[in-house]
């Protein structure tokens, strides 16, 4: 089934290098075990001293854009189930076409890693542009990213894009961010013949009555017991389940039924909602006793991953000190050493040199 994801990050300056390499496996990720996960990348658009190594245009906005500016945007996305890693890749390439055309450098990879819970795929990919807009002027690296010039564009910098002067602008201009890159998905869904769709409006604003998803990751369900991930599977698939069967419900109405059979009808099936969810609450709740509500589980999970991050920090800490400590001991017999080494030295130079004796026989 198809889920919808879709947020916008930037980055300061002095990070854009490092998150490239990130999302592309690459630099000092390119040995990690994350580089698994790792299914395609690719980028677009990169100015002339960068079309061979995209890492030199991350490298070069860490150096040379301004304090205050930032590095690159980043669009992550959820991708589809459904699609085959091809069509994956397909559907990208074309939202970044629609999204960014020529007008930005690009840099995307897409992820596929298991996921935490369920094991599943879990497909999405990193988008990383640079907000300057291509004009046709070429630039060094250092003139790239300064600030632009209106009258004479080729003297400064590549203008910066604009994403919204006041919150309200920003917010509206994320809106249809997210309703293009909704679109589009659709749009591809349909073309490889499946029926699931994304809508990238809020459950409120869809009229759906439960509570989102949480993104719990890795590190929090490694805190977790058996009977913990359990209850949040069975919550999961219950409530699939109950969307699935309320749209069941909604369309029983069809063409050969008149809306009297078809309200008729409806209302003559088995309240399996409600049974659904009492037992789903029921299941939740004896899974996790000292939890009044499963949301709950969160701040438990926080609880304890700030523990672990603090014993870390701890532990890190006095591993930190003890070399300090050894390196210190260290030294110092290094320098006693150096200290005795001297001493002998000294007693060398200082000691007179053994006389000879003569010997004034005084026999003939």
């Amino acid at each position: 089934m198809a889920s919808y994801h879709c947020t916008v990050k930037t980055g300061a300056k002095g990070v854009a290098l490092k998150h490239a390499d990130y999302i592309s496996r690459s630099g000092e990720y390119k040995n990690y075990k994350s580089r698994e996960d790792l299914e395609f990348s690719s980028s677009g658009n990169m100015p002339s001293w960068a079309k061979k190594n995209p890492a030199e245009l991350w490298k070069a906005a860490d150096e040379f854009e301004r304090k205050n500016g930032t590095a690159y945007r980043e669009i992550e996305i959820a991708l589809p189930r459904e699609l085959t890693r091809e069509q994956r890749i397909e559907l990208v390439e074309d939202f970044v076409q629609k999204e960014l055309g020529d007008r930005h450098a690009y840099q995307y990879a897409i992820h596929n890693p298991p996921g935490a819970i369920d094991g599943k795929e879990q497909p999405h990919a990193h988008i990383m542009f640079c907000e300057r807009i291509n004009d046709g002027i070429e630039r060094d690296p250092q003139q790239f990213f300064k600030r632009a010039n209106s009258k004479s564009p080729e003297r400064g910098g590549a203008k910066k894009a604009r994403f919204g002067e006041t919150q309200q602008e920003r917010k509206s201009a994320l809106v249809a961010l997210r309703s293009h890159w909704a679109d589009v998905q659709n749009e591809h869904l349909a073309r490889h013949g499946h029926q699931s769709r994304v809508d990238h409006r809020s459950l409120k604003e869809q009229g759906i009555k439960r509570t989102p998803e949480v993104h719990l990751g890795p590190i929090r369900v490694a805190v977790m017991n058996a009977d913990q991930v359990c209850a949040i599977l069975a919550w999961r698939n219950a409530e699939r389940e109950k969307l699935e069967a309320e749209k069941e419900r909604d369309s029983i109405i069809d063409l050969k039924t008149t809306l009297k059979e078809a309200l008729a009808e409806r209302d003559n099936m088995p309240p399996t909602l409600d049974e659904l969810g009492a037992e789903l609450k029921a299941f939740v709740e004896s899974s996790f006793d000292e939890l009044n509500e499963v949301m709950q589980l969160n701040s438990l999970i926080d609880g304890a991953l700030d523990t672990m991050m603090k014993q870390f920090q701890v532990e890190e800490e006095r591993k930190l000190q003890q070399e300090r400590l050894i390196q210190a001991a260290r030294d110092e017999a290094e320098k006693q050493r150096e200290l005795e080494r001297e001493r002998v030295r000294r007693r060398a130079y200082s000691s007179p040199a053994p006389s000879r004796s003569r010997d004034y026989g005084m026999s003939r």
